[in-house]
């Protein structure tokens, strides 16, 4: 889901055409080789409107409509950009290299264990796509088989989006998607046998939150059913949460059109929180991406019931973003006048008012989650990119620190309030994941065995964790991978995001791992507007404050330089969806920087993205251009508006799928055309996907395609011999 009005308008006649990409090759000398002429430029058609005293002129708003000819131009581009890529000799080598590697893994996600079963999507060795698997007593099996799924239905992709076992892991609720659209529909299978029990029902996008304790009634948000001629912006209002009890039919219990119970904005996304053994069920408002809740509390029992009674628990205000049950206990994750966050507790029927710090903030300690286990409360924090492990024991306030294996990040945990111990999943920068569980009687940490240790030398590389100065000052934690042999200037690609509170910590990545063995060195900008250093950090780069997300990219880049890892003509960002704010704000406002850009599925035209379908839930993040402030930090952060003619940009391939439900195509689409028609010399390619969607749910061979991709690009923009696109079809 992470992802006004117009005062005036005026829609100017058809006055030209664009430049064509490579206009000005000639000024080039690593432009392509004989791979054939470019598309036909799509026209410009400008519209201007006057929003708060400024006249905004967007030349491609018709490109929003998506209509035959924009859809049959991205795809012409998207012909040409693998015409293009394809004429790199060594490139066919690489993807086999890339795939080769990948493939090597067998990586695991999204671990529960319920009733003596294990639950886990696997993606297996070799395999393209996760599978939910169920491990027990008979053995380990597939419940869902994503590879026999595509098989019958004409190898379209398909993904499982969510899943959620029955507290006596009897039964799993499963979403599965198509196409990379995330548009999920649920069932409910049998755990034993693997059949099907309850389903397919559609609009299950955001996923089932809970079970009744006695796993016989499913708690879900549901969307509304668009009406024809709805507007597409009325995509995610007035959804619903809904309960299925197995032995009848589904029915609404909260939402924004119920005329009972707590009260919900359209825009609100209600669900139910409700862990194994509590005594109370949780009603929370999600408002859109913002991260803090409103909930309202209720008997566990009454949570199906439309007419039950929910009593206030805490607002919006109160700056909670996370809430765990264990029997009649309640933990809370909250940053109010805690920027590194504390976590409360207090008991049922309890008001927040009457609420104990269980764990204090610490100023260089950011704390992430919590998971509730019968022993314990575990906390998982971290200092800069790095985990802790913390210990709460039941009936106790005295806080432990768990020593956890090695250094690295707990990207995923799984804890039961009914039994001891917690799961945690554990990979490092360049420590492929491992899923371990903790034993509290033995204070010792088991392997599970699942997951496959792929072909990755971690001792090839060496990792540095520094820091980059800021335009304003304020040093920004940069995280640095190189071979442990490095010498002199590199390739080197800098990754940065940045919007939601949502950090880049040390996570294993296959797609940096690819482009490490190729010789590039890694970087990773932990940039203001990302959750890093907590709440501050959060707001640092946020509204107003947004030019800092960018800046602190380019503060990465220049320290980098200076260091002498890298040279301008060596010099590359990544960055996707909101990272594609950074991305093209960066280069933008320094083009003389860069290399080259590497912009995937890019939030390119924020002063539109509100009248997308996607656009009404961002707007906790963003704002909206209905707003005088709103209006001018969009403006700032409009990777459109602010191409010039007659600058020479960096090379820069842009990304999108077609599918993407969440930055809506023609924002990549936008950007491209604008890029395209300033003039640059350098190339402008859109590289289109018309099987995916917004990189969620796709493939492996898809991704690896895509990786294989930007590392050629890469490799052909810094000059290196032989990598030049010069091979004819």
């Amino acid at each position: 889901m992470r992802f006004g009005l117009r005062p005036s308008l005026f829609v100017a006649a058809l006055l030209a055409l664009a430049a064509a990409p490579f206009a000005l090759a000639a000024t080039d000398p690593l432009a392509p080789v004989d791979v054939g002429p470019p598309p036909a430029a799509p026209p410009i058609q400008p519209v201007t409107e006057t929003l708060w005293g400024v006249k905004v002129t967007d030349n491609y708003r018709y490109m929003e409509k998506l209509d035959p000819a924009t859809i049959a131009w991205m795809k012409s581009e998207g012909v040409y950009t693998r015409k293009v890529m394809d004429a790199i000799a060594p490139l066919a080598a690489l993807q086999k290299r890339v795939s080769t590697f990948t493939g090597s893994f067998g990586f695991v996600q999204g671990f529960a264990s319920y009733g003596g079963r294990d639950f886990y999507e696997e993606r297996a060795p070799g395999a393209d796509d996760y599978d939910l698997v169920v491990h027990d007593g008979t053995g380990t099996r597939k419940l869902i088989d994503i590879a026999a799924l595509r098989a019958r239905n004409g190898g379209k992709p398909y993904a499982i989006n969510w899943f959620l076992p029955s507290p006596d892991g009897s039964k799993v609720a499963v979403g599965v998607s198509e196409g990379g659209s995330e548009n999920a529909s649920m069932t409910v299978y049998d755990a034993a046998t693997g059949k099907p029990i309850a389903g397919p029902l559609d609009r299950v996008r955001f996923g089932a939150t809970a079970w009744s304790n006695d796993s016989q009634t499913v708690y879900f948000n549901r969307l509304a059913k668009l009406n024809p001629g709805a507007p597409e912006t009325d995509t995610y209002k007035n959804s619903t949460l809904d309960a299925w009890n197995l032995a009848g039919k589904p029915h609404t219990v909260l939402g924004s059109s119920v005329g009972h119970g707590p009260k919900f904005a359209p825009e609100a996304f209600p669900i139910l929180l409700l862990t194994p053994g509590a005594t109370d069920a949780l009603a929370v408002s999600i408002n859109g991406v913002q991260n803090e809740w409103q909930a309202w509390a209720a008997p566990a029992g009454d949570a199906a019931n439309p007419k039950a009674t929910w009593k206030p628990l805490v607002d919006r205000a109160d700056d909670v973003t996370l809430i765990g049950m264990r029997g009649n206990e309640i933990f809370l994750l909250s940053h109010k006048d805690a920027p590194t966050f504390k976590v409360l507790q207090l008991r049922a029927g309890e008001t927040l008012s009457s609420a104990k710090t269980l764990i204090p903030a610490q100023p260089d300690r950011v704390i992430e989650g919590f998971y509730a286990a019968s022993d314990a409360l575990y906390v998982t924090a971290r200092k800069g990119a790095y985990s802790q492990l913390l210990r709460v024991p039941a009936g106790s306030d005295k806080v432990e620190q768990v020593a956890l294996p090695f250094e690295g990040h707990v990207g995923e945990a799984f804890g039961d309030p009914r039994k001891p111990g917690i799961v945690v999943g554990l990979s490092g920068w360049v420590t492929q994941p491992t899923y371990l569980r903790y034993d509290p009687s033995s204070r010792k940490f088991a392997t599970l065995g699942i997951g496959h240790a792929g072909d990755m030398d971690a001792a090839a590389f060496k990792v540095s964790d520094l820091e980059a100065k800021a335009r304003d000052g304020v040093m920004v934690p940069l995280s640095l991978i190189q071979p442990k042999d490095a010498k002199g200037p590199q390739i080197t690609l800098v990754e940065a995001y940045g919007s939601y509170g949502i950090s880049n910590l040390a996570d294993f990545s296959t797609r940096r791992a690819a482009a490490m063995r190729e010789g590039i060195a890694y970087g990773i900008c932990h940039v203001r507007g990302g959750g890093e250093k907590g709440e501050a950090w959060r707001l640092g780069g946020k509204d107003a404050n947004k030019h800092n997300t960018w800046q602190d990219l380019i503060a990465c880049g220049e320290d980098l330089i200076a260091r002498g890892v890298t040279t301008k003509d060596k010099l590359f960002i990544i960055g996707g969806s909101a990272g594609g704010i950074t991305m093209g704000r960066a280069m933008t406002e320094r083009p003389d920087l860069f290399a080259g850009v590497l912009d995937l599925v890019p939030a390119a035209d924020t002063l539109r993205a509100e009248f997308s379908p996607n656009g009404p839930p961002n707007i906790p993040e963003f704002g909206s251009v209905k707003t005088e402030q709103g209006f001018k930090n969009l403006f700032a952060m409009d990777s459109i508006q602010h191409v010039k003619k007659g600058v020479t940009y960096p090379a820069v391939m842009i990304t999108t799928g077609l599918n993407d439900p969440r930055v809506s195509p023609w924002e990549p689409a936008k950007f491209a055309a604008a890029l395209q028609a300033s003039g640059t010399p350098n190339p402008v390619l859109l590289r289109i996907d018309a099987e995916a969607g917004h990189g969620i749910g796709s493939t492996r061979t898809q991704t690896d395609l895509q990786t294989a991709d930007t590392i050629a690009f890469m490799k052909w923009r810094a000059g290196v011999p032989g990598w030049r696109p010069d091979r004819k079809p």
